[in-house]
């Protein structure tokens, strides 16, 4: 049996160019299904149903709300997109992150005009991966939200102060620690520009585990008189038993 147009795809260098170099090689040999490895497909349409249709997933912070659970095929969405450059998985990621935005939102989501604030990368791990993930699945989310009328736009407010620990292998209490203080509200974000005032700031990423992240961006845009609306991801671990 033949090879599949993936199985003989050339390795790609990291960074911008590599990424734009195999977003290009995407189009010309198509990647096999990133959700279940289905050929010639980058996402199939069992795995665009999934991310389409799963049930929200409960999260340690009550006011962030995610689309589904960490799980299966929407697991391998999200790794792809974020570590392994699959950048064109960002529209149906982002339109499941809009979904969590309107959900954890309830009534209150068209009120007012929307902010979706990412989650800050580390630069280090920008430029490892040649792309900033959050940011993308904001801007992709925020486009998803304006079709359907509401009034968003994202921008990045956030950025780490110090550098913090990787927080895997973390328990609740050391991610809490860790990140405590870690994070602060960009100068523009401070003076008030014309494109966010009167925008009412949600905090969004693609994953949500302890929720420690979340609570201390909240606490920083709190701090810096931007208090968070609510909080939104594509995604939620499961919840610890008891």
């Amino acid at each position: 049996m033949p090879s599949s147009p993936s199985a003989t795809r050339p390795p790609t260098a990291q960074g911008p160019f590599g990424h734009a170099l195999a977003g290009l090689l995407d189009v010309l040999l198509p990647a096999d299904c990133a959700g279940c490895g289905s050929e010639r497909t980058q996402l199939c349409p069992a795995c665009r149903r999934v991310l389409a249709t799963a049930r929200p997933a409960p999260t340690l912070l009550p006011w962030t709300h995610a689309a589904a659970p960490y799980t299966g095929a929407v697991r391998q969405l999200l790794l792809a997109h974020k570590e392994r450059g699959a950048l064109r998985l960002a529209g149906p990621l982002g339109e499941a992150l809009g979904r969590a935005v309107r959900s954890a939102l309830g009534a209150r989501a068209g009120a007012a005009p929307l902010l979706l604030v990412p989650m800050p990368s580390a630069r280090s791990a920008v430029r490892a991966r040649g792309h900033d993930p959050t940011l993308r699945l904001a801007g992709a989310a925020a486009r998803s939200l304006r079709r359907t009328g509401l009034d968003v736009r994202a921008a990045p407010l956030l950025r780490h102060t110090r550098p913090v620990a990787d927080q895997a292998g973390l328990n609740a209490a050391e991610r809490r620690r860790n990140l405590r203080g870690a994070l602060t509200v960009l100068p523009r974000a401070r003076t008030g520009p014309a494109g966010f005032a009167g925008r009412h700031p949600v905090l969004v990423d693609d994953l949500v585990t302890t929720g420690a992240s979340l609570a201390e961006a909240a606490r920083a845009l709190a701090d810096a008189g931007l208090p968070a609306r609510a909080g939104a991801t594509v995604a939620a671990t499961a919840r610890p038993a008891g």
